[in-house]
């Protein structure tokens, strides 16, 4: 697991937003971001969401709604969030989060491009968990 590069931000500040579903974090170069609890949940980077691999990503959808119940520390260098609808495995770094505010107009755009290209939409709830594998059963 690789450390954090040694120019990372460290947050100064975070704040949960409940109400209006954002994640407000404060980093120590001065910048602030407020990252959508959907674009964290969407972007998590568990292998729930990123798969295995390039291009075994699991597009995410209907989770316009979601909430945050909790956010924990992990080490110094990270946050673990878990979100309402049971998702628990992401662990974000500060350097991830920092690259989400960073780059959240993009992010949106591609995502909303990848639900396009889906057919989906933000609010297309998503396919049952553990669906998706024929096993044989008709």
């Amino acid at each position: 697991m690789a450390g954090l590069e040694k120019d990372t931000p460290h947050p100064t500040a975070l704040t949960v937003h409940t109400q209006s579903r954002v994640l407000e974090i404060g980093f120590d170069n001065g910048r602030s971001f407020r990252l959508p609890f959907e674009l964290l949940r969407v972007y998590s980077p568990s292998a729930e969401v990123q798969g295995h691999g390039p291009g075994q990503e699991v597009l995410q959808t209907g989770k316009r709604e979601v909430g945050v119940d909790a956010v924990e520390p992990v080490g110094n260098y990270a946050i673990q969030i878990r979100f309402s609808d049971g998702h628990d495995t992401g662990i974000y770094s500060w350097d991830l989060l920092y690259r989400l505010g960073d780059n959240q107009d993009a992010l949106w755009q591609d995502y909303l491009q990848r639900l396009e290209a889906a057919g989906a939409d933000r609010d297309t709830p998503m396919p049952a968990a553990g669906g998706g594998h024929a096993c044989g059963h008709h």
